[in-house]
């Protein structure tokens, strides 16, 4: 199994990334602050480890937005290693009284707000996020997906990609520019969007699920917790490995505040599964 993927066809980056997600708050967006010491000691300890694809957002912040995941990647990084990929997305809009969703007239400021959170003059990937937590069906996205291929003309994205979609929102973006990533819920428990993967495969588009590991919600499983025992494994590590073997064009995300959880899910990397892992985990 490759430990590599070319994103977009030109940027190689490891398949096990990190989610920048829970490094403001430990409740994700909108919950009470983590220490930021702490979020760049994370972040510095992921380079370390040979992570060079970070999944961040503009709207991921404490409550307030005291802390930010966007200022804690460029305060800890900047000067940015060299062939570091930074992945956002752009959609929500975070206001006191709840979230909303951008148009396409707010697609410029909303890309510009993540260029200078993290400080700098192109971003590697965008995705248009459309929807809360179900892709929202029969929902057009040409008219944000335009604006945005608009802005990659610019200059200002380099790679587009979607969130939270179904398969006709994929062929009606790629009917616009070309989509080097989608992220949608996919994990070992929640399988639905296999043929949305298998699609994705077939075309060399990256599938990069979020809550890779349930976002907190229950993980156990009776075939996954048969398969942790058989490495010497935690459930939540197979489930990353299960997510990496599942497809090549698969990328994993897990976040966490936490060093000692980032080394955790790291060491996913050296975790192999036979055949016979796989045949108990189908």
């Amino acid at each position: 199994m490759s430990k590599d993927f070319r994103l977009g066809g030109d940027l190689t980056i490891n398949r096990l990334g990190f989610g920048a997600m829970r490094l403001p708050s430990q409740k994700g967006m909108g919950g009470p602050a983590r220490d930021p010491e702490a979020g760049r000691a994370v972040l510095a300890r992921a380079v370390e480890l040979g992570v060079n694809h970070i999944d961040t957002a503009d709207f991921y912040a404490s409550a307030g937005g005291a802390v930010r995941a966007n200022t804690l990647i460029r305060e800890a990084l900047q000067p940015y290693p060299e062939g570091l990929v930074l992945a956002t997305k752009v959609g929500p809009i975070v206001r006191p009284d709840g979230f909303s969703h951008g148009t396409a007239a707010d697609m410029r400021g909303l890309v510009e707000a993540n260029l200078e959170g993290l400080g700098v003059d192109r971003l590697d990937l965008v995705y248009l996020r459309i929807g809360f937590m179900e892709p929202p069906t029969g929902e057009s996205l040409a008219e944000r997906f335009e604006a945005l291929a608009a802005l990659r003309e610019e200059g200002l994205i380099r790679h587009l990609g979607l969130s939270n979609v179904d398969a006709d929102h994929l062929a009606e973006a790629r009917a616009i520019a070309p989509v080097a990533a989608v992220q949608n819920e996919f994990h070992a428990n929640r399988r639905g969007d296999a043929d949305l993967l298998a699609t994705c495969e077939e075309a060399g588009i990256a599938f990069v699920p979020f809550h890779p590991v349930g976002g907190g919600g229950e993980f156990e499983d009776a075939r996954l917790a048969k398969v942790a025992d058989r490495h010497g494994a935690s459930v939540h590590q197979i489930g990353l490995a299960w997510m990496l073997a599942s497809s090549p064009v698969t990328l994993a995300i897990p976040g966490t505040g936490s060093v000692s959880h980032l080394e955790d899910n790291m060491a996913v990397a050296d975790i192999d599964l036979t055949a016979e892992d796989l045949a108990d985990l189908a």
